[in-house]
């Protein structure tokens, strides 16, 4: 099966979700490496103080090649996957992105954190799960719906 999945630069288990998932023989899409020789899109790379930004600052970041591009990378995967796993925990994008997924039709995961807040709105998630164990059996029972 063809997964996104989504998360957070800060997430130090979301290596370990795209190796499990390759490992259990699925194809995918890893926003810190979208093509082998690529390390994903940065802030950093159109401007070092990108933290400091005021709103017009960041909208003409926008507007950045480097942001088109990454922006592009990030949507051909979620378009070309059959589902996504939202690794928590994470931040906006990667809410956004499982949310684009559940308005496409495409069954969304989410792998609950210790710790993670209760959101009313992840009930348009296909599935919450706790464990690694449970997130591959909940993509091998996917397979064929659709």
């Amino acid at each position: 099966m063809k997964i996104y999945v989504a998360s957070s630069w800060r997430n130090p288990g979301q290596p370990v979700v795209v190796d499990v998932l390759r490992q259990a023989g699925h194809e995918v899409y890893d926003f810190r490496h979208p093509t082998p020789q690529d390390n994903g899109f940065h802030w950093s790379e159109i401007d070092p103080n990108w933290r400091n930004w005021e709103p017009e600052a960041y909208i003409e970041g926008l507007k950045h090649p480097l942001a088109d591009d990454g922006f592009g990378k990030d949507m051909c995967g979620l378009n070309w996957s059959e589902a996504t796993v939202l690794v928590l925990p994470c931040g906006r994008s990667a809410h956004l992105e499982a949310g684009y997924a559940a308005g496409q039709g495409k069954p969304v995961i989410i792998l609950l954190d210790v710790g993670f807040e209760p959101e009313l709105m992840y009930k348009m998630a296909w599935r919450c799960v706790t464990d690694l164990r449970e997130l591959i059996e909940t993509i091998a029972s996917l397979e064929g719906v659709g």
